[in-house]
C-alpha cells in the first residue's frame, strides 16, 4: 500500500496577506487554522509543529508560512515509507503516531536506530548530502507526517537564517547521540542499556501516573532488542530483572517505570 501524500493548497492565505486582500484578522484566524487543517480530516495541534527543530525558532507567522508549503502523508501500521538504498530527499516531521528507522546487516540482521514520535523530525541529513537513505523508515503505528521538498527548504534555508540554525542543531545532537551509542556499546553492559532506552522512551512517549511513568511504546519484544543493540533473550533477561526488583512493570507493548531513580542510577 503506497503512502498518501497530500499537498497543501492553503498557500493563498500567505499571498493574500501580502497582497491587502484579506483582513488582519480574518488571515491570522485562517492561518492559525493552516496546522489544523491536514488534508485528511484530522486535526494538528500546533504546538506539535514548534517541537521541530525546523519551527523552534520561528515566529508565528513565518511558522505558519512554512507550514503552509507543507505537504501531509499518512500510513498504516507497518507501511515502509522508505527504504534504505532509496533516492528520495524530502523531510519529515512526524505530527502523530510512531516511526521507526533501521538498517540491515549483510546477513539480514536489523538494527533499530531510532522511535520517532510527535514533533520528532528525521530525513534532513539527505537535504545536504544527496545520496541514498540510510536508513529504512517504517510506521510502529498509524501515523500522520508533515513533509517538506527539497526545493521549498533551500528557499527557507536561503531566507531565514532561523531555519538553518534549527537544523544545524538537529545535526549536532544527531551526532552527539551518535557517539553516545558508540560510547555505550563499548563501555556499558546490556542491562545498562536496557535501562537508558527506558528512559529515553519515557522522555518521548512517557505518562507519568500515580504509580509511576507509563511508556506505551508499541514495540515488540524484538524491536525492544534491535533498538538496544543486543539479542532478544539477553534483553528480556533484563528486564524481567529489573520488574522482579520492583524497579519496572510489564505489560504489553508498554511498560511503567515505578522507581526512576533505580533506573537512572542503572543507566548511568
Amino acid at each position: 500500500m503506497a503512502a498518501a501524500y497530500v499537498r497543501r493548497p492553503e498557500c493563498w492565505l500567505i499571498v493574500a496577506r501580502v497582497a491587502g486582500t484579506c483582513s488582519s484578522s480574518a488571515c491570522d484566524g485562517s492561518l492559525a487554522a493552516l496546522a489544523g487543517d491536514a488534508g485528511t480530516g484530522g486535526n494538528v495541534d500546533p504546538e506539535v509543529l514548534k517541537k521541530a527543530p525546523l519551527f523552534a525558532r520561528l515566529d508565528d507567522e513565518a511558522a505558519t508560512a512554512l507550514s503552509a508549503t507543507m505537504g501531509t502523508i499518512t500510513l498504516t501500521k507497518g507501511e515502509v515509507l522508505f527504504h534504505e538504498g532509496d533516492a528520495e530527499d524530502r523531510l519529515y516531521v512526524v505530527v502523530s503516531g510512531k516511526i521507526k528507522l533501521g538498517r540491515s546487516g549483510s546477513a539480514g540482521r536489523e538494527n533499530l536506530l531510532a522511535v520517532l514520535g510527535p514533533g520528532q523530525m528525521f530525513g534532513e541529513l539527505s537535504l545536504f548530502d544527496p545520496g541514498p537513505r540510510s536508513t529504512t523508515a517504517t510506521a510502529v503505528t498509524a501515523c500522520e507526517l508533515r513533509t517538506l521538498e527539497h526545493d521549498e527548504l533551500m528557499g527557507w534555508l536561503t531566507g531565514r537564517p532561523e531555519v538553518a540554525q534549527g537544523l544545524l542543531g538537529q545535526l549536532a545532537a544527531r551526532l552527539r547521540r551518535a557517539n553516545d551509542v558508540v560510547a555505550d556499546m563499548v563501555f556499558s553492559d546490556v542491562p545498562g542499556r536496557v535501562a537508558k532506552q527506558l528512559l529515553e522512551l519515557a522522555q518521548r512517549f512517557g505518562d507519568r501516573r500515580d504509580d509511576g511513568v507509563h511508556v506505551h511504546h508499541d514495540l515488540t519484544q524484538e524491536e525492544l532488542a534491535q533498538l538496544v543493540g543486543a539479542s532478544r533473550e539477553t534483553v528480556n533477561k533484563a528486564l524481567a530483572d529489573f520488574a522482579a526488583r520492583g524497579w519496572i512493570r510489564l505489560e504489553p507493548r508498554s511498560v511503567t517505570i515505578l522507581d526512576v531513580d533505580r533506573v537512572e542510577r542503572r543507566a548511568r
